[in-house]
């Protein structure tokens, strides 16, 4: 069984920039990836980024250029850093991991773009 927490989510003013954590716990005998999602109101989860175990990433096209993952594979953390926030990214963020073919959430932590 794998836990992911998450953290730092909050209010931010457009343009603004937030970082999310998440730390994986567990039975972690293969994370084949680590990433994030995000569930705007009223919406579907979808993908906002991947980091795979060897490091490619995938990113939506929607933050491309605005987000970058990171991945520390000795914490088994992963990071989402988020910049030129615009009111479209208000959702809740959720952590994903693959782990030996299983996938885990976290809880979710809400991200508000608004003035």
């Amino acid at each position: 069984q794998v836990q992911l927490v998450e953290s730092g989510g909050g209010l931010v003013q457009p343009g603004g920039s937030l970082r999310l954590s998440c730390a994986a716990s567990g039975s972690l005998f293969s994370i084949d990836l680590m990433g994030w999602y995000h569930q705007p109101p009223g919406k579907q989860r979808e993908l906002v980024a991947l980091i795979r175990s060897g490091g490619s990433t995938t990113y939506a096209d929607s933050v491309r250029g605005r987000f970058t993952i990171s991945r520390d594979n000795a914490r088994n953390t992963v990071d989402l850093h988020m910049n030129n926030l615009k009111p479209e990214d208000t959702a809740v963020y959720y952590c994903y991991a693959l782990v030996t073919g299983i996938g885990s959430w976290g809880q979710g932590t809400q991200v508000t773009v608004s003035s």
